[in-house]
């Protein structure tokens, strides 16, 4: 499908998409460029289930969790050791 660009800036997005994705009058999207490309991205409750499913899946935040639990440890035993030398 072809569109065009207005004097604004504004990028007339066709119906058939429109109707299909959901957007309505007032939608926010995330706009990314990408290898010369733009990408847009509606911001509705899809979009931040998929975003909220990437974190779960790679085990991210569980590794952040653990190395900051690691690294409380270590701060304690330290704060500790100061306490005792005294």
């Amino acid at each position: 499908m072809e569109t065009s660009v207005t004097v604004k800036g504004q990028v007339v997005i066709p119906s058939k998409i429109r109707h299909r994705l959901g957007i309505k009058k007032g939608t926010k999207f995330y706009v990314e460029e990408r290898k010369g490309e733009i990408i847009f991205r509606p911001l509705n409750k899809e979009y931040f289930q998929k975003m909220s499913g990437v974190l779960k899946r790679s085990g991210l935040v569980k590794a952040l969790e653990e190395t900051r639990s690691e690294d409380l440890k270590r701060e304690e035993e330290k704060i500790g050791r100061r306490k005792g030398s005294r």
